[in-house]
């Protein structure tokens, strides 16, 4: 897959697991219309430079309206107008064949629950009191499943439940019928998807117009 194709695939998967309206489709890439108080509307850029972007920061005045662009953040910052900041990790845009039957076991005194609700296959691991230990979901659209929201309790950290929602996620994924993951990383879960065999793809900046 090309930055193109990885966009577009993050994109209508995106907005599955958000619930969000779809994407439209501009000249620049992709609009959609979040709607949370501090995430009002992200333009998705899959190839950006310095003209399209400081257009769009010169156009979009909502407070937190946010750019998300296909590039490094060094490369990015001499781009933004005023108003506008770089406040987000580094982002990487990362993908994996899905394998169909990676859905290992959660560790001893752990149960895990599988759900799928409004096209997002959501999955719990919870802690022997019965809290809430990690939690991840992914949205399949054809051919291709976005991962998203994966979080792991700080107290329930190394031990594994990371991986095990992946695997778990990845599974019902390719079970649903996709074939390519695709996900955006942090720089902290980086580790836990690399030891998963996921790829970087390309970097990832999030811009957003200060409230």
């Amino acid at each position: 897959m090309d930055t193109a194709a990885i966009t577009s695939a993050w994109v209508a998967g995106w907005t599955v697991s958000r619930g969000t309206p779809p994407a439209v489709v501009e000249p620049w890439g992709y609009r959609i219309d979040v709607g949370q108080p501090r995430h009002v509307l992200r333009h998705v850029l899959p190839h950006p430079d310095a003209v399209s972007v400081r257009k769009l920061c010169e156009a979009v005045t909502e407070p937190y309206a946010w750019l998300k662009v296909m590039a490094a953040p060094e490369e990015v910052a001499p781009w933004i107008t005023e108003g506008w900041t770089v406040p987000d990790d580094p982002g990487f845009m990362m993908t994996k064949r899905l394998d169909p039957a990676a859905r290992p076991a959660p560790p001893d005194g752990y149960a895990r629950t599988t759900e799928t609700r409004d096209g997002v296959i959501r999955v719990r691991i919870l802690a022997p009191d019965g809290t809430l230990a990690a939690r991840g979901q992914i949205a399949p659209t054809g051919a291709t499943a976005v991962a998203d929201r994966i979080e792991t309790d700080p107290a329930h950290r190394r031990r594994g439940l990371g991986a095990n929602v992946m695997r778990t996620l990845e599974a019902a994924a390719a079970q649903a019928g996709a074939e390519t993951g695709v996900l955006a990383a942090t720089t902290e879960g980086m580790a836990l998807y690399d030891s998963l065999d996921w790829y970087y793809r390309c970097p990832l900046t999030g811009i957003v117009r200060n409230g």
